[in-house]
């Protein structure tokens, strides 16, 4: 009987432990198993990694394509003291003339007939003065102007008023008049009408430089 009741104690006691350890197999999660939640913890760290890294790159780049290299320094360096060396030379070789001279012969040069001259004549010819003094009907300068002309006829003349910012109104005017007179006040007011306005060039230094030495003021 005892040894019975010994073997009956015995297989509950190994029932209780196969239960037991069940139990423990049902509560315990497999770890070789991710849960949702990890997954997306793991998809979210690699993905803020990645967005990181793109935004470090496109700021390298951007730094990279701003970067001023020493060769690009030098250059604007050069060209900035080219520049102002060419003005200075300029400056320098026109020190001695007034710009009244320098205007008188940048305006030849641009719109002088004739460019092989002995010397350039300048007249100055104030407001209210005739177009054709040997006109009775004709119409007079609105304003002072200068005219230019070489030492023979065939040079011919440059007639107009200057504005002080690179342009000049030119007069359509002979140095010589021809034809039948009198021509009537209509013919005269048409040409003071009709002025020209012409923006005058710097022109090469030299070129000014010699029709500079060849001005010779009118009396």
């Amino acid at each position: 009987m005892q040894a019975v009741t010994k073997i009956f104690w015995m297989g509950a006691v190994m029932l209780l432990m196969a239960g037991c350890g069940n139990a423990n197999e049902e509560a315990v999660p497999d770890a070789s198993e991710d849960s949702p939640a990890t997954e997306t913890t793991e998809k979210d760290a690699t993905e803020t990694k990645e967005n990181t890294s793109n935004k470090e790159g496109e700021e390298a780049d951007m730094e990279k394509e701003n970067e001023i290299t020493p060769e690009e320094t030098v250059s604007t360096e050069t060209d900035s003291t080219s520049a102002d060396a060419g003005n200075q030379q300029d400056e320098d070789a026109f020190a001695e003339y007034t710009s009244e001279q320098i205007e008188y012969a940048r305006v030849w040069l641009q719109l002088g007939p004739n460019q092989d001259i002995d010397g350039l004549y300048v007249e100055r010819i104030p407001a209210d003065t005739p177009l054709n003094p040997d006109d009775e009907t004709s119409g007079v300068y609105p304003e002072d102007v200068i005219q230019l002309a070489g030492s023979r006829l065939v040079d011919g003349s440059v007639t107009y008023s200057g504005n002080g910012n690179g342009t000049i109104n030119v007069y359509n005017v002979p140095l010589r008049w021809d034809g039948e007179y009198p021509a009537g006040e209509e013919f005269y007011t048409e040409i003071i009408d009709n002025t020209e306005l012409v923006l005058i060039d710097v022109g090469e230094d030299t070129e000014v430089i010699r029709l500079i030495e060849l001005l010779k003021e009118q009396p």
